[in-house]
Protein backbone atom coordinates (compact mmCIF):
# COMPACT_ATOMS: atom_id res chain seq x y z
CA UNK A 1 0.00 0.00 0.00
CA UNK A 2 1.52 3.18 -0.93
CA UNK A 3 1.68 5.48 1.93
CA UNK A 4 2.52 9.30 1.88
CA UNK A 5 1.77 12.39 3.85
CA UNK A 6 -0.06 15.71 3.07
CA UNK A 7 0.46 19.37 4.04
CA UNK A 8 -2.49 21.53 4.53
CA UNK A 9 -2.37 24.97 2.58
CA UNK A 10 -3.41 27.12 5.35
CA UNK A 11 -0.50 25.17 7.22
CA UNK A 12 1.77 25.55 4.97
CA UNK A 13 1.29 29.83 5.32
CA UNK A 14 0.73 29.00 9.16
CA UNK A 15 4.27 27.53 9.60
CA UNK A 16 6.44 29.24 6.92
CA UNK A 17 7.61 31.96 8.83
CA UNK A 18 8.13 29.42 12.07
CA UNK A 19 11.90 28.41 12.95
CA UNK A 20 12.19 24.82 12.37
CA UNK A 21 13.59 24.25 15.89
CA UNK A 22 11.08 25.29 18.81
CA UNK A 23 12.01 22.84 21.80
CA UNK A 24 10.51 24.24 25.06
CA UNK A 25 13.91 23.90 27.20
CA UNK A 26 12.99 26.09 29.89
CA UNK A 27 10.26 25.94 32.51
CA UNK A 28 7.28 23.53 33.34
CA UNK A 29 6.93 20.74 30.74
CA UNK A 30 3.62 19.97 29.46
CA UNK A 31 3.70 16.79 31.63
CA UNK A 32 4.54 18.89 34.51
CA UNK A 33 1.85 20.94 34.14
CA UNK A 34 -0.43 18.48 33.79
CA UNK A 35 -0.26 16.35 36.63
CA UNK A 36 0.34 19.29 39.09
CA UNK A 37 -2.87 20.73 37.68
CA UNK A 38 -4.75 17.81 36.95
CA UNK A 39 -5.93 19.45 33.43
CA UNK A 40 -5.80 18.32 30.08
CA UNK A 41 -6.14 21.40 27.77
CA UNK A 42 -7.07 20.19 23.77
CA UNK A 43 -8.64 21.40 20.60
CA UNK A 44 -11.37 20.23 18.60
CA UNK A 45 -13.03 21.49 15.07
CA UNK A 46 -16.11 21.24 14.58
CA UNK A 47 -16.10 19.04 11.30
CA UNK A 48 -19.00 16.71 11.72
CA UNK A 49 -19.21 13.47 13.20
CA UNK A 50 -17.62 10.67 13.16
CA UNK A 51 -14.66 13.16 14.29
CA UNK A 52 -15.74 16.19 16.22
CA UNK A 53 -19.35 17.65 16.52
CA UNK A 54 -20.10 20.37 18.55
CA UNK A 55 -23.74 20.01 20.10
CA UNK A 56 -25.46 23.08 19.84
CA UNK A 57 -28.01 22.93 22.25
CA UNK A 58 -25.76 21.35 24.91
CA UNK A 59 -22.65 22.80 23.86
CA UNK A 60 -20.79 19.06 24.52
CA UNK A 61 -18.33 18.24 21.96
CA UNK A 62 -19.60 14.94 20.42
CA UNK A 63 -17.21 12.20 17.84
CA UNK A 64 -14.18 10.13 18.49
CA UNK A 65 -11.83 12.40 19.02
CA UNK A 66 -13.84 13.88 21.58
CA UNK A 67 -14.20 10.80 23.04
CA UNK A 68 -10.75 9.82 22.69
CA UNK A 69 -9.76 13.04 24.95
CA UNK A 70 -12.21 12.10 27.60
CA UNK A 71 -10.15 8.77 28.03
CA UNK A 72 -7.16 9.93 28.03
CA UNK A 73 -8.05 12.31 30.36
CA UNK A 74 -9.85 9.53 32.34
CA UNK A 75 -6.07 7.77 32.71
CA UNK A 76 -4.61 10.75 34.25
CA UNK A 77 -7.58 11.69 36.50
CA UNK A 78 -7.67 15.09 35.33
CA UNK A 79 -10.06 18.09 33.95
CA UNK A 80 -10.51 17.80 30.14
CA UNK A 81 -10.85 21.72 28.78
CA UNK A 82 -12.01 21.85 25.22
CA UNK A 83 -11.27 24.79 23.01
CA UNK A 84 -12.49 25.17 19.53
CA UNK A 85 -9.58 25.36 16.85
CA UNK A 86 -8.67 25.04 13.54
CA UNK A 87 -6.55 22.68 11.64
CA UNK A 88 -4.52 25.14 10.65
CA UNK A 89 -4.51 26.98 13.69
CA UNK A 90 -3.69 24.15 16.01
CA UNK A 91 -0.27 23.70 15.20
CA UNK A 92 0.27 27.08 16.77
CA UNK A 93 -1.65 26.90 19.76
CA UNK A 94 0.34 23.63 20.21
CA UNK A 95 3.56 25.62 20.13
CA UNK A 96 2.02 29.00 22.79
CA UNK A 97 1.54 26.19 24.70
CA UNK A 98 -2.89 27.00 24.57
CA UNK A 99 -3.06 23.55 23.98
CA UNK A 100 -1.48 20.21 25.43
CA UNK A 101 -2.82 17.76 22.25
CA UNK A 102 -4.47 17.98 19.64
CA UNK A 103 -5.75 14.75 17.80
CA UNK A 104 -6.87 14.12 14.39
CA UNK A 105 -3.16 15.47 12.63
CA UNK A 106 -1.23 14.15 10.03
CA UNK A 107 2.69 14.05 10.76
CA UNK A 108 3.97 16.29 7.38
CA UNK A 109 7.52 16.97 7.32
CA UNK A 110 6.81 20.59 7.58
CA UNK A 111 4.67 19.98 10.99
CA UNK A 112 7.03 17.56 12.23
CA UNK A 113 9.97 20.21 12.11
CA UNK A 114 7.60 22.72 14.54
CA UNK A 115 5.60 20.07 16.97
CA UNK A 116 5.77 16.62 17.82
CA UNK A 117 3.35 13.81 17.00
CA UNK A 118 1.74 10.52 18.99
CA UNK A 119 1.74 6.99 17.26
CA UNK A 120 -1.58 6.65 15.26
CA UNK A 121 -4.75 6.90 15.93
CA UNK A 122 -6.43 6.16 12.84
CA UNK A 123 -4.85 4.83 9.40
CA UNK A 124 -6.95 6.22 6.55
CA UNK A 125 -7.27 6.30 2.26
CA UNK A 126 -8.27 9.42 1.04
CA UNK A 127 -11.60 9.17 -1.37
CA UNK A 128 -13.82 10.44 -4.02
CA UNK A 129 -17.30 11.08 -2.84
CA UNK A 130 -19.24 10.68 -6.55
CA UNK A 131 -22.18 11.87 -7.86
CA UNK A 132 -24.88 9.36 -8.97
CA UNK A 133 -23.77 7.97 -12.18
CA UNK A 134 -20.01 8.77 -12.14
CA UNK A 135 -18.00 5.75 -11.49
CA UNK A 136 -13.88 6.89 -11.67
CA UNK A 137 -11.89 3.78 -10.73
CA UNK A 138 -8.32 6.05 -10.64
CA UNK A 139 -7.38 9.54 -9.55
CA UNK A 140 -6.12 10.00 -13.09
CA UNK A 141 -10.18 9.32 -14.82
CA UNK A 142 -10.90 12.28 -12.53
CA UNK A 143 -7.59 14.47 -13.63
CA UNK A 144 -9.74 15.58 -16.98
CA UNK A 145 -10.59 18.93 -17.90
CA UNK A 146 -14.55 18.30 -18.03
CA UNK A 147 -14.21 17.13 -14.11
CA UNK A 148 -15.38 19.32 -11.49
CA UNK A 149 -13.83 18.04 -8.20
CA UNK A 150 -14.73 19.82 -4.81
CA UNK A 151 -13.05 20.22 -1.90
CA UNK A 152 -12.73 22.32 1.54
CA UNK A 153 -10.19 25.00 1.09
CA UNK A 154 -6.85 24.48 2.82
CA UNK A 155 -7.35 21.15 4.01
CA UNK A 156 -5.65 17.73 3.21
CA UNK A 157 -8.54 17.45 0.83
CA UNK A 158 -7.30 20.43 -1.08
CA UNK A 159 -3.73 19.88 -0.86
CA UNK A 160 -4.34 15.91 -2.57
CA UNK A 161 -6.32 17.50 -5.60
CA UNK A 162 -3.89 20.26 -5.99
CA UNK A 163 -1.51 17.56 -6.33
CA UNK A 164 -3.13 15.13 -8.18
CA UNK A 165 -6.24 17.00 -10.08
CA UNK A 166 -4.10 19.78 -11.93
CA UNK A 167 -6.49 19.37 -14.52
CA UNK A 168 -9.71 18.74 -13.73
CA UNK A 169 -12.01 22.01 -12.15
CA UNK A 170 -11.08 22.51 -8.55
CA UNK A 171 -14.27 23.84 -6.62
CA UNK A 172 -12.58 25.63 -3.53
CA UNK A 173 -15.80 25.97 -0.40
CA UNK A 174 -15.18 26.83 2.90
CA UNK A 175 -16.09 23.68 4.72
CA UNK A 176 -16.29 19.77 3.69
CA UNK A 177 -20.20 20.31 4.19
CA UNK A 178 -20.33 22.79 1.37
CA UNK A 179 -18.45 20.76 -1.11
CA UNK A 180 -20.52 17.61 -0.12
CA UNK A 181 -23.65 20.15 -0.78
CA UNK A 182 -21.96 20.67 -4.13
CA UNK A 183 -21.85 17.51 -5.45
CA UNK A 184 -25.43 16.46 -4.08
CA UNK A 185 -26.84 19.48 -6.08
CA UNK A 186 -25.29 18.40 -9.33
CA UNK A 187 -22.24 21.70 -9.22
CA UNK A 188 -19.77 19.45 -8.90
CA UNK A 189 -18.60 15.32 -9.88
CA UNK A 190 -17.13 14.75 -7.22
CA UNK A 191 -15.72 15.59 -3.63
CA UNK A 192 -12.35 14.85 -2.35
CA UNK A 193 -12.43 13.16 0.95
CA UNK A 194 -10.57 10.99 3.60
CA UNK A 195 -12.67 7.82 4.10
CA UNK A 196 -14.11 8.04 7.56
CA UNK A 197 -15.51 11.27 6.55
CA UNK A 198 -16.88 9.87 2.75
CA UNK A 199 -18.37 6.80 5.24
CA UNK A 200 -19.95 9.32 7.69
CA UNK A 201 -21.46 11.50 4.58
CA UNK A 202 -22.98 9.22 2.31
CA UNK A 203 -24.32 7.00 5.35
CA UNK A 204 -25.95 9.81 6.52
CA UNK A 205 -27.08 10.62 3.07
CA UNK A 206 -27.10 7.90 0.45
CA UNK A 207 -28.48 10.24 -2.36
CA UNK A 208 -25.42 12.49 -1.97
CA UNK A 209 -23.54 9.19 -4.20
CA UNK A 210 -20.59 6.81 -3.72
CA UNK A 211 -17.83 6.69 -1.90
CA UNK A 212 -14.53 5.50 -4.13
CA UNK A 213 -11.42 4.53 -3.19
CA UNK A 214 -9.54 5.44 -6.13
CA UNK A 215 -6.09 3.91 -7.17
CA UNK A 216 -3.23 4.45 -6.52
CA UNK A 217 -4.12 4.50 -3.52
CA UNK A 218 -3.48 7.98 -1.17
CA UNK A 219 -3.25 7.06 2.11
CA UNK A 220 -2.40 8.83 5.96
CA UNK A 221 -2.46 8.51 9.06
CA UNK A 222 -4.04 10.35 11.82
CA UNK A 223 -2.13 11.42 14.96
CA UNK A 224 -2.06 13.19 18.48
CA UNK A 225 0.36 17.03 17.80
CA UNK A 226 1.75 18.16 20.80
CA UNK A 227 4.38 20.87 21.74
CA UNK A 228 8.37 20.14 21.15
CA UNK A 229 9.69 19.87 24.30
CA UNK A 230 12.70 18.60 26.09
CA UNK A 231 10.53 16.46 28.78
CA UNK A 232 9.54 13.42 26.77
CA UNK A 233 7.13 12.17 29.85
CA UNK A 234 3.89 13.81 28.10
CA UNK A 235 4.24 12.02 25.01
CA UNK A 236 5.34 9.00 26.08
CA UNK A 237 2.38 8.45 28.50
CA UNK A 238 -0.11 9.19 25.54
CA UNK A 239 1.62 6.62 23.71
CA UNK A 240 1.22 4.08 26.06
CA UNK A 241 -2.37 4.81 26.75
CA UNK A 242 -2.72 4.39 22.98
CA UNK A 243 -1.17 1.11 22.50
CA UNK A 244 -3.14 -0.18 25.97
CA UNK A 245 -6.75 1.41 24.30
CA UNK A 246 -5.82 -0.30 21.11
CA UNK A 247 -4.98 -3.49 22.53
CA UNK A 248 -8.34 -3.32 24.71
CA UNK A 249 -10.29 -2.69 21.86
CA UNK A 250 -11.36 0.51 23.03
CA UNK A 251 -10.18 2.68 20.11
CA UNK A 252 -12.02 0.94 17.33
CA UNK A 253 -15.32 0.17 19.69
CA UNK A 254 -15.58 4.50 20.47
CA UNK A 255 -14.87 5.06 16.19
CA UNK A 256 -17.45 2.80 15.25
CA UNK A 257 -19.95 3.87 18.30
CA UNK A 258 -19.55 7.57 16.65
CA UNK A 259 -19.50 6.34 13.21
CA UNK A 260 -23.47 4.62 13.66
CA UNK A 261 -24.58 8.14 14.92
CA UNK A 262 -24.71 9.07 11.47
CA UNK A 263 -26.14 6.05 9.74
CA UNK A 264 -26.15 2.56 9.17
CA UNK A 265 -22.38 2.07 9.13
CA UNK A 266 -21.22 -1.15 10.63
CA UNK A 267 -18.58 -3.17 12.10
CA UNK A 268 -19.36 -5.37 8.37
CA UNK A 269 -18.95 -1.73 6.02
CA UNK A 270 -15.96 -0.67 7.35
CA UNK A 271 -13.01 -1.41 4.48
CA UNK A 272 -9.51 -2.65 4.84
CA UNK A 273 -8.39 0.99 4.02
CA UNK A 274 -9.69 2.28 7.17
CA UNK A 275 -7.40 1.05 10.31
CA UNK A 276 -8.31 2.06 13.91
Amino acid sequence: MQRRNFLSGSLAAATAALHPVAFAQGGESTWERVTRTKIIRVGAVDGGLPYYKKDLVSGEWLGCMADYYRELAKSLGAKLEITPTSWGNSVLELQSQKIDVFFGLNPTPARLQVIDFTDPLLRIAFTAVCKKGFSPKTWADLNKPSVRVAVDKGSSHDVVATRLLGEAQLIRLDSAVDATLSVQTGRADAQILVLPLALAVTSKNPGVGQVVILTPEETATSNGGVRKESDPRWLQHINQWLKAERASGNMRRIFIENLKKVGDVGEDKIPPQLQI
